[in-house]
């Protein structure tokens, strides 16, 4: 079933979806501190591509919940996981083009589940682990909005006596250091889930007795992440650096810091996040702190929106692509 050509391709999609993944989500880590000017563009992406990979290293206990909790072992085929990749790959494409920052996680999450279905039908879906991983993607961003929002109004509250332009100057500096919080954060959670599909196809294959990431893979993902975030991803840094609310320093560093405790901690108990949910939830809740009415929440519906229709449309990409590579092979 999985001979060398077959491996072979899966981590070749795997590598391109982490590559990806790398300019879709680029804007997670470095929307706040461009568009507050902390950072210059170029050394934006220089950050978040360093620390993108030094996370990516930083563990496997996502990686694991990916390969395990969400299809049956007996249908890791190599038609299964190639066409949840391509949906998973054709539908963060398509956000990106279109300059929507929707959830790489949820694509591939949608993608493993569609391919599933359109080869074995519902009973081959481990449902339990499915809502289970669901819940923690959908329960990250409300934990966002409400730590952003508390985070943002106790800082308030401290430099309530400080000039805005010698606060602002101050948080400038201290937002450096938040994307580099937020971009290791990231890369310790996304990368890991295509470590998670490779290791999952190796354990099938028989090349690997049990579920353990092997350095090579580790590595592999983490340079293909890293590599997609140093093109990086304008289009959705427009949206998230701009359009939801008008940011300053302080903002930025507030969302940042919250962000990279809400990714981070997901990583440590082994629940893979949607990193651009976590941001965009605490970028709201920051600039609902701020002023409420100030939240562009049209924007904010537009981005809420994407989340839901993520999983069911890569779920159907990788149907059709499920479909058609069946027809072939």
């Amino acid at each position: 079933m999985f001979d060398l050509a077959w491996i072979l391709a899966i981590v070749f999609f795997a590598l391109v979806f982490d590559y990806i993944n790398g300019f879709h989500d680029t804007a997670n880590a470095i929307a706040t501190s461009v568009s507050t000017k902390a950072l210059a563009p170029r050394y934006a992406i220089i950050v978040a591509a360093s620390f993108n990979f030094i996370g990516a290293l930083s563990g496997t206990a996502v990686a694991a919940t990916i390969g395990k909790n969400i299809i049956a072992p007996e249908v890791v085929t190599p038609l299964v996981i190639v066409a949840a990749l391509i949906g998973a790959i054709f539908w963060n494409l398509f956000t990106w083009y279109y300059g929507i920052p929707s959830s790489s996680s949820h694509a591939l999450i949608g993608g493993l589940v569609g391919a599933a279905l359109a080869g074995f039908g519902p009973l081959q879906v481990q449902w339990r682990g499915f809502i289970g991983i669901f819940s923690g993607l959908i329960i990250s961003p409300v934990v966002g909005l409400v730590m952003g929002s508390i985070i943002m109004t106790l800082l308030f509250w401290l430099f309530r006596k400080s000039s805005p332009a010698k606060t602002n100057k101050k948080f400038r500096h201290l937002q450096i250091l938040a994307a580099c919080m937020a971009s290791f954060a990231h890369g310790s959670n996304d990368a890991q889930k295509s470590m998670g599909i490779i290791t999952m196809s190796l354990v099938s294959a028989g090349m690997l007795s049990t579920f353990v990431v092997p350095l090579w893979v580790k590595i592999a993902c983490a340079t293909a992440m890293a590599l997609g975030t140093a093109i990086g991803g304008w289009k959705i840094i427009r949206t998230m650096g701009g359009k939801i609310f008008r940011i300053e320093p302080i903002n930025g560093f507030a969302a940042d810091f919250t962000s990279a405790l809400v990714i981070y901690g997901g990583t440590m108990i082994g629940a893979p996040v949607s990193t651009t949910h976590v941001v965009s939830s605490s970028i709201m809740g920051v600039g609902a702190a701020k002023r409420f009415r100030g939240v562009r929440w049209n924007i904010a519906r537009q981005i809420i929106i994407a989340w839901f229709i993520t999983i069911p449309c890569a779920a159907l990409a990788s149907i059709v692509a499920f479909t058609l590579l069946n027809y072939i092979f």
